[in-house]
Formats: C-alpha cells, sequence, structure tokens
C-alpha cells in the first residue's frame, strides 16, 4: 500500500498494528458524558508504538481527544525531536472519527508529512491517507533563533 492510497479498506499489517493498539486503548476511555470511546495509536521513527485515549471533562473545552493524549506521552516518553511515522483512530461507537481540527493542528508539530493516518468513516471502513492530505494547510510558525 503506497502513502497515496486513500480507500485502502484492509490496510497493510504495519497499520493493522496500529489499529489494534488503538482498539485496545479505547477500552481505557474516559467518556462518561458522551459516551464516544476513542483510542489512537502512532508508530514513532524509532519504531515505538505510544497510544492514548479520549479522557474527557465535565467541561467539554477540557476534553482532551485520542490523538493528543498519545502525542503527550510520546512526547513525555521520548522527547520533542520524536516524528510520527503512523497513525489511527478507532472509535467503539461504530461511527466515523477522523481527527478533529485541533487534534490534526497538533499532530502537524510531530507528523512526517507523508505518515499514513487510518481512521473510521461512517459506513465503517478504515480510510487511509498521508497527513499532507488530512492538514493541506498546517499553521506554522517559525521561531527566530
Amino acid at each position: 500500500m503506497g502513502l497515496e492510497d486513500k480507500d485502502d479498506e484492509s490496510p497493510d499489517s504495519a497499520l493493522s498494528e496500529l489499529l489494534e493498539a488503538a482498539r485496545a486503548v479505547a477500552l481505557q476511555s474516559y467518556s462518561p458524558y458522551s459516551g464516544f470511546r476513542v483510542g489512537a495509536a502512532i508508530r514513532l521513527d524509532n519504531g515505538q508504538i505510544v497510544t492514548g485515549t479520549n479522557v474527557e471533562n465535565v467541561s467539554y473545552g477540557l476534553t482532551i481527544c485520542a490523538e493528543r493524549a498519545a502525542i503527550v506521552q510520546a512526547v513525555s516518553r521520548f522527547g520533542p525531536a520524536m516524528r510520527i511515522t503512523a497513525a489511527a483512530i478507532v472509535n467503539l461507537n461504530s461511527a466515523g472519527s477522523p481527527p478533529c481540527g485541533a487534534c490534526r493542528q497538533f499532530m502537524a508539530e510531530f507528523i512526517q508529512p507523508g505518515a499514513s493516518v487510518v481512521f473510521p468513516l461512517a459506513d465503517g471502513s478504515a480510510h487511509v491517507m498521508p497527513f499532507r492530505e488530512l492538514l493541506p494547510l498546517a499553521g506554522e510558525l517559525k521561531l527566530k533563533q
């Protein structure tokens, strides 16, 4: 499967491994308000897989999505130089769930532009696309030295 394969319903074994890890961590979701249980798994450039799940708060604005939870854990464990080479998002609600806008921008800080991202569509199929197509005009700030 190439990075340009956007509608592959049988992701390759590397993405399948990420999907399994994301499904497993979704079981740990803290989602008493929405009941929407999401898991994310990211593969890093060092080969490690890091997972995260959504953690809700009665103030929805303080809720953290699974994708951001995984990235925060990856930075905490491996430092800010780590890079994401692939990502998988799943939910246990049989619903579509591409990364939200905040997660896409958060991912942009750490993901390789061509990294495959797989997520469920509303019809239950897996959708795979390179990150650069998921957030084509990612905000970028060049810090002055």
